[in-house]
């Protein structure tokens, strides 16, 4: 919910697991966020990121690993294009 100057006023926001599109309680308690720092061809940090969100679903079944690759792997690629 937004205020008449366009302000978050929502205590809680809910994510949505970036492998599973499954929603992320707040109950979650082994959910995750990461934040993954962009380079430039020099392997400079850049100060921009991807953030990408993993339910406890995924950790719990071992998939993490990969399924994070795969975003990344993704996401680079448009990364590149820009």
């Amino acid at each position: 919910m937004q205020n008449e100057e366009g302000q978050i006023t929502e205590l809680y926001i809910p994510r949505k697991c970036s492998a599973t599109n499954r929603l992320i309680t707040s109950k979650d308690h082994a959910s995750v966020q990461i934040n993954i720092g962009h380079l430039d061809e020099n392997g400079i940090y850049t100060g921009q990121f991807s953030t990408f969100a993993l339910c406890g679903y995924v950790r719990a079944q071992g998939e993490a690993d990969s399924g994070l690759d795969r975003l990344w792997q993704k996401k680079k690629s448009e990364v590149k294009q820009q």
